[in-house]
């Protein structure tokens, strides 16, 4: 260990030796324990990756119908599309994108439509989301390529043939 020197306000000095004799370790110690939760603060930070709300707010309230009234993932995409948006697979979620330049919005969730209630929704993953234990969770398919041929069955029809 290095020895430093350095000089505090003596009010300073007065709490922390209160704070290290609570603790029951020295002055010494309790400025390297602060001192080693900063440098770890620090190097392992991750900024927030959540979007303005004043700039999601009018976004949430111009895509609500199409969240609400799409019927499948398909149905969704070409909604968002024709107001230049598109969905894509984000860590365990949906992101929003600009549509065509591919620009991040926000997620999905931000807007209040998290990935799991989609899932729930349209009986299926999202198409190409590497997360399939997701839909599995919530006892949908996750193995679709193309969610137009699927008919939903009920347990007691597994008899049938899932696709049309």
């Amino acid at each position: 260990m290095e020895t430093v020197q350095f000089k505090l306000p003596e009010e300073m000095m007065r709490v922390g030796a209160r704070l290290a004799r609570e603790d029951d370790i020295t002055l010494g110690q309790l400025v390297r324990n602060l001192l080693a939760k900063e440098i770890s603060r620090r190097m392992n930070a991750r900024p927030p990756n959540r979007a303005d709300e004043h700039l999601v707010a009018p976004l949430r309230a111009r895509l609500a119908q199409d969240f609400a009234f799409a019927k499948t993932w398909a149905d969704l995409q070409q909604r968002l599309r024709a107001k230049g948006y598109e969905l894509r697979p984000a860590g365990g979620g949906l992101a929003l994108h600009r549509h065509p330049s591919g620009i991040r919005v926000c997620k999905a969730s931000e807007l209040g439509f998290g990935y799991s209630k989609l899932i729930e929704r349209f009986r299926t993953a999202f198409p190409g989301h590497t997360h399939t234990w997701i839909a599995e969770r919530f006892g949908a398919s996750s193995t679709i390529t193309r969610e137009d041929d699927l008919t939903v069955l009920d347990e007691e029809d597994t008899s049938r043939s899932a696709v049309t």
